[in-house]
Formats: structure tokens, C-alpha cells, sequence
């Protein structure tokens, strides 16, 4: 089989579209989960919305960051 046929092209490609939406919730997720993480394993409860919102609000950045760098890759 040819290296370089149009299916195995295309089946690159989907996987490497596939990967757009689970990096943006992984991102998503992490960033939630760190700041639920530090608001009640370390501060035990006493900052409970802000930590959670705070971190939040980095995956989504992160998220996004990561978007903007796969929307400007060369190769897709």
C-alpha cells in the first residue's frame, strides 16, 4: 500500500481534527478540577467559589490558546 494514498491522508487528518474538541474540554476540565482541588483539599472550603472559578476561567483560556494553535498549524 502507497504511504502516501488519499485514505490514509484522510484518516490522518480526521484524527487530527478529532483532537480539537477533547483538548478544549481536557483543558476544561483540568482547569476545573485543580481549582475545586485547591479550594477544599488545601484551603479546606474557605474560598470555595473563587479558586474553582479562577482556574476555570485558565482552561478556558487554555482551551482556547490551544484552538488558535491548532487553527494556525501549517500542516491541517
Amino acid at each position: 500500500m502507497n504511504p502516501y494514498s488519499p485514505r490514509r491522508d484522510l484518516m490522518r487528518r480526521l484524527a487530527d481534527l478529532s483532537t480539537i474538541g477533547l483538548s478544549f474540554a481536557a483543558s476544561v476540565f483540568v482547569g476545573f478540577g485543580m481549582g475545586y482541588l485547591l479550594d477544599e483539599k488545601v484551603f479546606h472550603g474557605r474560598t470555595t467559589p473563587w479558586g474553582m472559578m479562577i482556574f476555570l476561567g485558565l482552561g478556558v483560556f487554555a482551551g482556547f490558546r490551544t484552538l488558535y494553535q491548532l487553527a494556525h498549524r501549517k500542516d491541517l
